[in-house]
């Protein structure tokens, strides 16, 4: 996968008279956080394969206001939101598609009750109906024999429901999917939805990330994956907490789609 792959945004569309079939809704962590980023690129890189037409909004995205909300600081999410909402809607966006499960809830969730009324996709339910409708095929030769264990993130799984789309694209891969203990409905939150990642962790006997890496670390797993670029991240500092990253990797299932097409490609 190359390091620059060429985006247009929604208003470079517009002005040439076309419009997408879905926004790339990109977020604060896929803009900004240079792990994030790879996850970013990694979506990108399917939909340009899937020959899916869409567009970012660029320099016009502003935080979902997810994070105002969750800190109490409810005039300030509908402040982000209000505006988020009148660029959107100023567009004319139907079809809403992001990487991060947080900024999936609030657009789902939350902008109707402001105005804001959108069709909206975890990127993983995305990739599912890709591969339903044919436009995306993936060989997953390159993890064949590997043991993966898929950790839920609380916002896509508890709190809207969505288990099986991730794991059904896991299946593409022929490798062996693991579950955690606490898995699906109990599934046990990584910490960053409790703003962990943003702060010093309370006193206590363990970091709660430690806690959940631990149980998938005992699963003895080549991967760890995610569906969340915070996921990510908590789960990435708990493996490094564990001195286990030169044996376990932490991918987003978007990262290892595009590993496994990648090197099938080269065969």
């Amino acid at each position: 996968m190359s390091e620059t792959i060429a985006i247009p945004t929604l208003a470079e569309m517009t002005s040439q008279g076309n419009k997408p079939e879905v926004l790339f809704w990109v977020g604060c962590a896929g803009s900004f956080d240079d792990r994030a980023k790879k996850i970013t690129k990694a979506f990108a890189s399917l939909l340009q394969r899937a020959e899916v037409s869409f567009a970012v909004l660029g320099a016009e995205e502003s935080c979902s206001g997810d994070p105002a909300r969750r800190a109490g600081n409810e005039f300030l999410f509908q402040m982000q939101a209000l505006a988020n909402i009148e660029v959107l809607n100023g567009y004319e966006v139907q079809r809403i598609v992001t990487t991060c499960p947080h900024c999936f809830n609030t657009l789902k969730n939350e902008y109707p009750e402001l105005g804001g009324q959108f069709e909206v996709f975890h990127h993983t339910q995305y990739l599912k109906t890709l591969l339903e409708e044919g436009r995306l095929k993936v060989q997953g030769g390159a993890f064949k024999g590997k043991r993966i264990v898929f950790h839920d993130p609380c916002y896509l799984g508890r709190i809207n429901g969505e288990y099986e789309a991730p794991r059904e694209l896991l299946a593409t891969l022929e490798a062996e999917l693991i579950e955690m203990r606490r898995c699906k409905k109990q599934g046990l939150c990584c910490g960053a939805g409790g703003a962990q990642m943003f702060k010093e962790p309370e006193a206590g006997d363990k970091d709660i990330n430690h806690e959940r890496t631990e149980e998938a670390l005992t699963q003895r797993p080549d991967i760890i994956a995610t569906g969340c670029p915070f996921c990510n991240t908590m789960i990435t500092d708990g493996v490094k907490h564990f001195e286990k990253e030169g044996e376990v990797k932490v991918q987003d299932i978007s990262e290892t789609l595009a590993q496994a097409i990648a090197e099938a490609d080269a065969l």
